[in-house]
């Protein structure tokens, strides 16, 4: 409550400031959790796969959610990791055979937490479902003040090594995607982990940090109404006000943050993709597209994963998201000196032409976590160097 009457009474102008005072993550604790992926990311290289009876082959592990994104809140200290298995040949081997790849993992954290080297403590996360897409645990370690919470889940390797001017992928994989997909859409979205990432991170400082905002202000509404759209909606839904309302690298925040308010009370007419990743281009893929966007509103397209819409129509209570927005117009934070209110951006709801093709004003490379050998080396995780900033890749030859 006292968050949200701070965020209620701050004005216009001093919401970067509350921004930074509140929302951006300190440096100490992203060091620590960088030490703690390190860590996870070495073990699931070093460790976890060598002694199964068949051979398996790690080829990757992505840093995912917020903190692979560059766009988490400060305090949440949580990371998603998803690796790529070369053991999984297809999107159907995803599903049948991830849940023996999740037991091993757990069976091998379980094995290993008081060896030499490794030494941490592990609780893991109760799960009903038979065949679990994820392993969720929370690791203490030493020399880290903090509990870390981890979300590991095995994928498909889809993309393989992506290079740094990267663009598109071969439309093969999207057909394959969609062939596999009419059941359940987005199910397979691990598989575009990195993609997903890019189309976040390469943006300018200042839109991640309105969009902290936004997911801030999110769960603060989450509190209260029960089944809402999944936070990556409202994520997409800020960069599209962007992209539509500003292109500029400094903007005024409060006006960005009451856009995105509007659109959220637009929903029943939002209509929100772009072609950077996939396109109409080829006839299967384009097809799938104009099916996807005629179906109920808001849609809102994962740009990584055509089959994932994040909108879901009546899936979710927009509604209620929409009563919230709406009440909030009346804050204080959207109030100018001179009592007149911050007017938003003039976005259109439905996406165009131009606007699919996505605006970007520079591509960040994808940097790659150390992956020594730590305990063929005789040497505690802690001992190595400082992780470089914004590391959030584990690249395994």
């Amino acid at each position: 409550m006292a968050d949200e009457v701070r965020l209620w009474n701050t004005r216009p102008k001093s919401l970067d400031k509350y921004i930074e005072d509140y929302l951006l993550p300190d440096t100490y604790f992203k060091t620590e959790l960088k030490k703690a992926i390190d860590i996870i990311c070495s073990f699931l290289k070093e460790r976890c796969f060598q002694h199964t009876g068949t051979p398996v082959r790690v080829t990757k592990v992505v840093k995912g959610g917020s903190s692979g994104k560059g766009t988490a809140l400060r305090g949440l200290s949580d990371a998603d990791l998803v690796v790529f298995l070369s053991n999984l040949q297809s999107y159907q081997d995803q599903i049948d055979r991830r849940s023996e790849f999740i037991n091993e993992i757990k069976k091998q954290l379980e094995a290993c937490q008081h060896e030499q080297g490794w030494m941490f403590e592990i609780e893991f996360e109760k799960t009903r479902f038979p065949n679990p897409r994820v392993l969720g645990f929370r690791l203490k370690f030493p020399g880290i003040s903090h509990s870390m919470d981890f979300d590991v889940l095995p994928a498909f390797d889809v993309l393989g090594q992506l290079t740094r001017d990267f663009r598109k992928p071969d439309p093969r994989v999207y057909i394959d995607l969609i062939m596999e997909s009419s059941w359940n859409g987005g199910e397979f979205s691990t598989c575009f982990t990195e993609l997903q990432k890019r189309f976040l991170k390469e943006r300018v400082t200042k839109l991640k940090s309105l969009i902290r905002l936004v997911k801030h202000w999110y769960k603060m509404c989450k509190k209260k109404v029960d089944s809402l759209p999944p936070q990556y909606a409202l994520e997409l839904l800020t960069i599209y006000a962007w992209e539509h309302g500003s292109r500029e690298t400094s903007f005024n925040t409060a006006q960005g943050f009451r856009t995105v308010l509007y659109l959220i009370q637009q929903y029943q007419q939002l209509l929100v993709y772009w072609t950077v990743y996939y396109d109409f281009e080829d006839e299967i893929i384009g097809n799938y597209l104009r099916l996807q966007l005629q179906k109920c509103r808001p849609v809102i397209l994962d740009p990584a994963d055509p089959t994932g819409d994040v909108g879901g129509g009546t899936r979710w209570q927009w509604g209620r998201l929409a009563q919230q927005a709406r009440m909030w117009l009346s804050a204080p934070c959207f109030q100018n000196l001179d009592g007149t209110m911050v007017e938003p951006w003039k976005v259109p709801v439905k996406q165009t032409l131009d606007g699919r093709k996505g605006f970007f004003l520079f591509y960040e490379s994808v940097e790659t976590f150390p992956t020594h050998n730590l305990v063929q080396q005789g040497r505690h995780p802690f001992h190595n160097e400082m992780p470089k900033e914004e590391e959030s890749y584990c690249t395994i030859l």
